[in-house]
């Protein structure tokens, strides 16, 4: 079996066009004044309210990315091509629905074991949904039994042992603590939307490629130390 890291980067839907009721409810559910000031820039975390622009995956035992790039210019899906941009990787363009697919078929007819960080309470849901909005039928079930790690191993589940330790910590923590090189760069998660806008999309690209490249590395390291303490996980 193959092991496939995946993470993606959603544009939050801009707060001006998201309907009156839904703003209403999103106000409602914020605990406090700052966290509903907030929410003009944190549409990408609801799932539903974005748009996936971007999957990064990385083949652990191949040592190679492909990054599934959403073409803001629209037209025919481009061929697989390398990249240059981000060394040992390829790339494919499309509109989001063809980026979806592409997941879709790839994790489809590899069945990979699927390794992300936070991948259950972000990635996994977000992509599902948003594939459901578009259309598109989802090829394997992203969210399968939380305490079996053979399908798909979160790594953020592993250091917290599934719940136990309350406290998480982003993967740049954990990579630092395990000497994988970090993957912070120019830009982060909460900036992709406006850099989005901006037309810098291969910049969201590399950044994403970066964060499975170092989630392929930081599992490496705990593959054959914690992960078999787990179900699934030898």
């Amino acid at each position: 079996m193959q092991t496939i890291t995946f993470d993606i980067e959603v544009a939050g839907t801009p707060w001006e066009e998201v309907d009156e009721i839904t703003r209403g409810y999103l106000m409602e559910r914020a605990r406090d004044e700052r966290e509903r000031e907030a929410l003009p820039e944190r549409m990408a975390l609801f799932p539903g309210l974005g748009k996936i622009i971007a999957i990064g995956l990385w083949n652990v035992e191949a040592d190679r990315g492909l990054m599934l790039l959403e073409s803001s210019e629209g037209g025919p899906s481009e061929a697989t091509k390398e990249w240059e941009r981000v060394p040992g990787s390829d790339i494919f363009r499309g509109s989001e629905k063809a980026v979806l697919e592409k997941f879709w078929e790839i994790v489809g007819r590899k069945r990979p074991r699927l390794v992300s960080y936070n991948g259950r309470g972000y990635d996994g849901p977000m992509l599902m949904i948003r594939s459901a909005q578009l259309g598109v039928v989802p090829s394997v079930n992203l969210l399968p039994y939380r305490y079996d790690v053979s399908t798909h191993c979160d790594l953020m589940e592993v250091f917290n042992f599934h719940g136990t330790v309350r406290k998480n910590y982003s993967l740049d923590f954990w990579c630092r603590r395990f000497d994988v090189e970090s993957p912070k760069g120019s830009i982060d998660g909460s900036q992709v939307g406006r850099v989005y806008r901006e037309g810098r999309i291969d910049e969201i690209g590399e950044y994403c490629l970066r964060d499975v490249r170092a989630t392929a590395e930081l599992y490496k390291k705990v593959q054959g130390t914690l992960l078999p303490m787990f179900k699934g996980g030898t």
